[in-house]
């Protein structure tokens, strides 16, 4: 009595070990397939991204070979923020910065923003003075002495939301 009770327990043992081993590696088996799975689907996305960014900087004197030529003489890297300090520097003025094309309709003055180059010659730019908000493209030019100036091309001012 007491072998077969030795015999049953070691049976026992047995598929219990066997069934144990199976479930830990199927389910390894299925992570594994979980991760690859979600990694193909992070890489995807990666990609996605990496596309939608290279499209959205299409329009940047930084990638745009044709507008860097136009530069030849200057270093497209330093210039780029010589525009921006140029531009920005009018945010000083008292009345707000003259190349927004907007007067002031509050307290506040209108100050630029973001800004982006778009090749050698454009600049678009947003601006707000808190309340409203707006966009505006410049032309830009830089002279043989290093100067930098613009010129408003077309502003536009967004209506003032209510919350």
């Amino acid at each position: 009595m007491k072998r077969q009770l030795y015999l049953y327990l070691f049976i026992l043992t047995a598929l219990v070990a066997a069934f144990t081993y199976m479930y830990y590696s199927k389910a390894l088996a299925f992570e594994k397939k979980k991760n690859e799975s979600e990694l193909k689907y992070l890489k995807d996305s990666i990609t996605g991204i990496s596309n939608k960014l290279f499209d959205a900087d299409h329009f940047s004197l930084e990638n745009n070979d044709y507008a860097k030529e136009y530069f030849a003489d200057y270093d497209v890297q330093k210039l780029m923020p010589q525009i921006k300090e140029a531009l920005l520097a009018y945010n000083d003025d008292p009345k707000g910065n003259i190349y927004t094309g907007q007067e002031k309709l509050g307290e506040q003055k209108f100050i630029i923003n973001k800004i982006k180059i778009l090749n050698h010659r454009w600049i678009i730019a947003d601006y707000s003075d808190g309340q409203y908000w707006g966009d505006v493209v410049l032309k830009y030019f830089v002279e043989k002495d290093g100067k930098i100036t613009f010129q408003i091309m077309d502003t536009f001012i967004y209506p003032k939301q209510e919350y």
